[in-house]
């Protein structure tokens, strides 16, 4: 085992890089009205049908990655929790077809909380599943996201995703 001074060697030696982000792709989803699923062990229990929608691209989707755009597929759904201390959980599962037809399997878990002051905190993690060709990288990149209510101006969420990058 290192001593104390041996590690604080070791970190200086191999000093931190926070990792980067930039926008990968930007969400207009429409939803349907919730339904409440009941009380389960660890909370209120509902799910939101996923019914479609649009999206785009960020600016580093450019060259020849410009057509990275599409539509959001109808039938997919967010399962939701809120649990007992206030936070919800969301875990949304559901297809983009991209503009080249390629479909994209998106699972998207979301943590939202509203009980503390300041800005709603809605981040989450972004899973995809591509087929095999030009857009299977993103099978293995790391992707957060923010999510932000439309309502009452559109039956809708805004999801953006974000591509961590190293430093």
């Amino acid at each position: 085992m290192l001593s104390a001074a041996q590690t604080i060697e070791i970190l200086a030696e191999f000093p931190p890089s926070a990792p980067g982000a930039h926008l990968l792709w930007e969400a207009v989803v429409d939803i349907g009205e919730r339904e409440d699923l009941g009380a389960g062990p660890c909370g209120a229990r509902g799910i939101v049908p996923i019914l479609g929608g649009q999206f785009r691209g960020g600016p580093g989707m450019g060259g020849d990655q410009a057509d990275f755009h599409g539509v959001v597929e109808a039938g997919g759904a967010d399962r939701q929790l809120l649990r007992p201390d206030g936070a919800k959980e969301l875990d949304a599962l559901y297809e983009m077809r991209v503009a080249d037809g390629a479909l994209l399997t998106i699972r998207n878990r979301v943590i939202i909380d509203e009980t503390v002051e300041g800005p709603r905190y809605a981040m989450s993690r972004i899973e995809v599943t591509a087929p095999q060709g030009r857009w299977d990288w993103l099978n293995r990149r790391l992707i957060v996201g923010t999510l932000q209510g439309l309502r009452p101006r559109h039956a809708a969420v805004l999801i953006r995703g974000w591509l961590l990058t190293i430093g």
